[in-house]
């Protein structure tokens, strides 16, 4: 038995796979979100740990005896900072705040090398911008810190006592060299902080640590090693078996996600696509990135009314009725892919006596389509041949959503079995091989297949249209945000 344990944003995973890879068991425990100021995304780490050990407890108590390691995944960028004694000195500064978007201007302008480095653009998003926000604007919480962390991995230092990290995760710091898979001490010190300040690389099926007698005795299974685990794309690339070049998937989750892997490093920031380091050895991915995806609709159910968000999932499903009318620009956090703006914002445009509830639930889910679609064609024109993508994360459940997304994009989009469990079940991969040792390719295969849904012709050209208008709203109210 292998656990697999997810630190999400909007709670955290656990899930119990077999030796057969089939999911035993599996629960979560919710987290919440702070954001104190406009553009601000805070939580406090306690509640990551808090959360963990609740989602833990709900499972099966015989099945987690037999549990021989633990896997981590995880909410990628956040700035968890500890001082020489091991405390918390602020809230973490998570993956969808805005406020550093001047010190990313400021670090691109001091080292032009930097996207060279890293492979990447200077984002708010990333860690590393953080850090350079807090020296500027916190001085004396900065002075402060003796190690900074990634959410998982302050969930597995608490568990384990170790300070360690994994290749995919840590990519997405902005303090690596992405190629070599190491630390840069050369974009460590725009932010004033050397590898001291880090934790120890790991490729994502290797062990770091074992879990501590205490947290063992809580949870009721043997001293087991840890897997460094990956970041939560990486590890949901692992889960849905998608380890070979070319092959790709989607991820609808608190944000969106369109990842391609690749056994190359071919960075290439134009459109901001992100290039990182894979959760396995001797690969890398590209991906495109929005912010607000299942949260999107998930807050325009909450302002139309709908009781939960599934009763808007249930009746858009029933309904299936393409949106002609109101459009929706989903940019509630800013956005990443392919415009890089954090100060974009969302917008409903167009909406008349007609509309309803139920037709802003549809221009919801097609604004995430329309969105994640724009990041497809960034992709696109790297050069990436995209025939099909699988879908994984919570949104996956609403098959509706996914005619939508597929005749958006034009592709066909691929369900596979345990496909919502996602980054959990990829971190319980990661941590059966870090104890047996087996060739990633034959235990990371793809799921099997639930089903395909393929574009639909008429929505395809109906959507061809509210593309284009979609695409000229964020342009036309750029200037106004």
């Amino acid at each position: 038995m292998y656990l697999g344990l997810d630190i999400g944003t909007s709670g955290v995973k656990a899930v119990l796979v077999d030796d057969s890879q089939t999911v035993i068991d599996q629960a979560s425990s919710p987290l919440p979100v702070s954001r104190p100021k406009p553009l601000w995304s805070e939580q406090n780490p306690e509640d990551w740990v808090r959360a963990t050990h609740e989602a833990v407890h709900k499972l099966d108590t015989r099945a987690r005896r037999a549990v021989k390691a633990v896997g981590l995944s995880g909410q990628m960028h956040g700035a968890t900072c500890l001082d020489d004694q091991n405390r918390i000195i602020r809230p973490a500064i998570l993956w969808n705040d805005g406020r550093s978007s001047a010190n990313c201007a400021e670090m691109m302008n001091e080292m032009p090398s930097l996207t060279e480095i890293t492979g990447n653009l200077a984002m708010p998003g990333f860690t590393a911008p953080k850090i350079r926000w807090m020296r500027q604007q916190e001085p004396e919480n900065f002075k402060r810190i003796a190690k900074v962390l990634l959410p998982k991995d302050y969930v597995r230092y608490r568990l384990t006592g170790a300070f360690a990290s994994d290749m995919s995760d840590s990519a997405g710091t902005l303090w690596m060299n992405v190629e070599r898979r190491e630390w840069s001490e050369e974009v460590l010190a725009l932010t004033g902080l050397t590898t001291k300040n880090m934790p120890e690389l790991f490729e994502g099926s290797e062990p770091t640590a074992k879990l501590s007698a205490k947290t063992a005795d809580d949870w009721g299974v043997a001293q087991v090693p840890v897997a460094a685990g990956g970041g939560d794309n990486a590890a949901g690339a692992v889960g849905a078996g998608v380890v070979n070049p070319g092959e790709g998937f989607i991820s609808l989750g608190t944000s969106g996600v369109v990842f391609l892997a690749d056994n190359h490093y071919r960075p290439n920031t134009d459109g901001a696509v992100h290039t990182f380091c894979h959760a396995l050895p001797g690969l890398w991915h590209q991906m495109s990135v929005i912010l607000a995806a299942a949260s999107a609709v998930d807050f325009v159910a909450r302002i139309a009314g709908f009781e939960t968000e599934s009763e808007l999932y249930d009746q858009t499903a029933d309904a299936k009725t393409p949106g002609k009318g109101a459009i929706f620009l989903p940019y509630l956090s800013g956005e990443r892919t392919p415009h890089n703006d954090p100060k974009a914002t969302g917008a409903f445009f167009g909406l008349t006596h007609e509309d309803t509830p139920l037709s802003m639930a549809q221009a919801a889910l097609e604004g995430v389509a329309f969105a994640l679609a724009d990041g497809v064609d960034v992709l696109k024109a790297t050069g990436a041949k995209i025939e099909s993508l699988s879908v994984i994360g919570g949104g996956s459940r609403s098959h509706w959503w996914g005619a939508v997304m597929a005749s958006a994009m034009n592709l066909p989009l691929t369900y596979r079995k345990a496909s919502a469990v996602g980054p959990a079940f990829g971190a319980a991969r990661l941590a059966r091989l870090c104890v047996r040792g087996e060739d990633f390719t034959e235990v990371c295969a793809p799921p099997k297949i639930d089903h395909v849904i393929e574009p639909d012709s008429d929505m395809c050209d109906l959507y061809a249209g509210r593309r284009e208008t979609f695409s000229k709203l964020y342009h036309a109210t750029k200037e106004l945000n």
